[in-house]
C-alpha cells in the first residue's frame, strides 16, 4: 500500500522475504532490502512481517524513550531486544517446500549432507543433464543448487548447535562443510552470526 501510494519512492524498505522480489519488480523506485527485519528511512518505518513488527515497535520505543525503557518492555514481553541476524535466518527447508518438483531430491540431500553434492551428482539423482537440472532447479526454487545446499547445511548445523553439545569440528564435518572455518564463513554470509555465538544464544 505504501509503495502504491508513492510513499516509498526513493526510500529503503523492508518486506517479508517471500515478497521482496515481487515488490522490487512492481515498484522499481523502491529500494527493497531483502535481509533486514525492519528498515527506518527518514520518517518511514517498514518491517519484514508480522513478528518483525514487534522488532520495529521496540525500535520505535527506543527512539522515543531510550534503551532502558525498551529493555524493560522486551523483558516484559519475553522477546529479544534486538534479534540476532536478519531474514536470512528463515528456514531453508520451508523456503524450498514450494518446489514440489524437487521434494524427493531435497529429502535425499538432507540425508547426505556430508556426501559429494556436486552438480553432476544432483543432476544424476534427478535424472537430468547438468544444464537442464541447473535451469529447472533455479526456475523452481529461485536459487542455485549450491546456494540451496549451503542453506540446508547451515540449517542442519543450527539444529545441532542448539540441540546438542557436539564439538564444532564434528558438526562441520557431519553437515558437509569440511572444516570449522568453512562453516563459520557460511554462517556469517547467511545469518550474520558465528556458530559459536549461535550456540551461546540458542543452545539448550
Amino acid at each position: 500500500m505504501l509503495a502504491a501510494a508513492g510513499v516509498l519512492d526513493g526510500r529503503r524498505s523492508a518486506t517479508h522475504w517471500n515478497y521482496c522480489a515481487k515488490l522490487a519488480r512492481r515498484f522499481p523506485a523502491v529500494r527493497v532490502e531483502s535481509d533486514p527485519i525492519f528498515v527506518c528511512d527518514g520518517s518511514v518505518w517498514t518491517s519484514a512481517g508480522v513478528t518483525a513488527g514487534i522488532d520495529l515497535a521496540l525500535a520505535l520505543v527506543e527512539k522515543d524513550l531510550g534503551r532502558s525503557m525498551t529493555l524493560a518492555v522486551a523483558r516484559y514481553l519475553v522477546v529479544y531486544l534486538k534479534r540476532p541476524g536478519g531474514q536470512a535466518q528463515f528456514s531453508a527447508a520451508l523456503a524450498l517446500q514450494a518446489a514440489d518438483k524437487f521434494g524427493a531430491l531435497h529429502d535425499w540431500i538432507n540425508k547426505h549432507l556430508a556426501s559429494d553434492l556436486s552438480l553432476s551428482v544432483l543432476a544424476d539423482q534427478s535424472g537430468m543433464s547438468k544444464r537442464s537440472f541447473s535451469r529447472h532447479y533455479a526456475e523452481a526454487t529461485g536459487q542455485t543448487p549450491a546456494r540451496a545446499i549451503e542453506r540446508l547445511r547451515v540449517e542442519a548445523a543450527r539444529h545441532l548447535l542448539s540441540e546438542s553439545r557436539m564439538p564444532m569440528k564434528r558438526i562441520a564435518q557431519r553437515c558437509g562443510f569440511g572444516s570449522e572455518e568453512t562453516m563459520r564463513r557460511s554462517f556469517h554470509r547467511l545469518i550474520d552470526i558465528t556458530p559459536q555465538d549461535y550456540r551461546a544464544r540458542f543452545g539448550s
